[in-house]
């Protein structure tokens, strides 16, 4: 079986047709002015050293160089053979805070990028950054709730990011132990996989226990790494659905909350990650470094029939055809001068 990768590319043989017809119509026009001077066998013998068919054969010989030239870039292919790839890569869950106040501002300027925005390009970044692995995604607040189970196609992953919000989850409030528990239980089975959680919180944690859910993930050989979100000066929390208002509590002040940096370093620490702040530059780069130390394992492996290229054959053609072009000039060769191959000399 013949095929090309690239078929469209073979409409550009279109230019070997036009550049033909354009030598043609540039030989009759020489032609037409060699005959005002009079007739063309009689001042053919004033240019001795014009050659006749050299010309022919030097545009022959181009026009089957760019020939072969686009073939090329066509690509052509013909039969198969068996090829073998194999997928390595570590399993990730991202545990994902949608609780009320990651609606409030991630800086000190409480009109500033909220941490939910925040944290969604960071984990844009992250996700543009993985290659082979597996992800995941738990979304939580005063409940987890798996939003997406392992999965390579991270185009998903990112179309999920985008419909993230706290209303989702009917529950508010923060637990984080909980999050981290339904993480560590979505990951597959393989115990040769390895595996990491990533928490991506302002770490404002209602229910404790949060540390020890990652000294336990730990001890089962999965890591525990955290995206810190939020001002330590503290924001108030808009309210969804209105404008300019925020979050009272029972006596009618403005409701501040404030990233708990302590304990999500805690976390890290317990679970043997690392802890970033997510309004650093750096924080993507710092996490992807840290998980690059896991050891990639294989997936799965991957066979699969090819066909064999065969551009190679017809680039040495073109390179064949080109240097052969270099040699013939339009003038006649010296040794050659005197011999007529098409007519008897009288």
């Amino acid at each position: 079986m013949f095929d090309f990768a690239y078929p469209l590319h073979l409409y550009l043989l279109g230019l070997v047709v036009l550049f033909a017809l354009l030598y043609i119509w540039a030989r009759a026009s020489r032609l037409r002015k060699i005959k005002r001077f009079g007739r063309p066998d009689i001042v053919a013998k004033l240019m001795p050293d014009a050659s006749r068919y050299q010309p022919r054969i030097k545009i022959v010989l181009e026009l089957l160089a760019l020939t072969a030239l686009i073939i090329v870039i066509a690509r052509p292919r013909a039969g198969q053979k068996e090829q073998e790839t194999s997928v390595k890569g570590i399993e990730i869950m991202i545990a994902f805070d949608i609780s009320n106040s990651m609606l409030a501002s991630s800086t000190d300027d409480p009109s500033g990028i909220s941490r939910l925005d925040r944290a969604r390009l960071n984990l844009e970044r992250l996700v543009d950054k993985l290659e082979n692995d597996k992800v995941g995604m738990v979304i939580f607040a005063g409940e987890p709730k798996l939003q997406l189970p392992l999965t390579t196609d991270y185009i998903s992953a990112k179309m999920y990011l985008n419909d993230l919000s706290p209303e989702l989850i009917s529950y508010q409030g923060t637990s984080l132990a909980e999050a981290i528990k339904m993480s560590a239980e979505s990951f597959s089975s393989s115990s040769d996989v390895h595996k990491a959680i990533i928490l991506i919180t302002d770490a404002e944690d209602h229910e404790g226990a949060a540390v020890e859910a990652a000294k336990a993930a730990a001890d089962a050989g999965i890591q525990v790494d955290v995206i810190g979100l939020g001002s330590a000066k503290g924001a108030p929390i808009p309210v969804s659905g209105s404008t300019g208002d925020f979050m009272r509590d029972a006596e009618g002040k403005v409701v501040l909350t404030t990233i708990n940096e302590q304990l999500g370093k805690a976390i890290a620490e317990a679970g043997d990650g690392i802890y970033v702040n997510g309004a650093s530059g750096s924080a993507i780069s710092q996490l992807t470094d840290k998980l690059d130390q896991l050891e990639k394992s294989e997936f799965k492996r991957v066979n699969y029939k090819a066909s064999a290229e065969q551009f190679p054959t017809f680039a040495w053609i073109t390179l064949i055809l080109l240097l052969i072009d270099i040699f013939v000039i339009d003038r006649k060769i010296g040794w050659l001068k005197n011999i007529n191959f098409f007519t008897k000399s009288k």
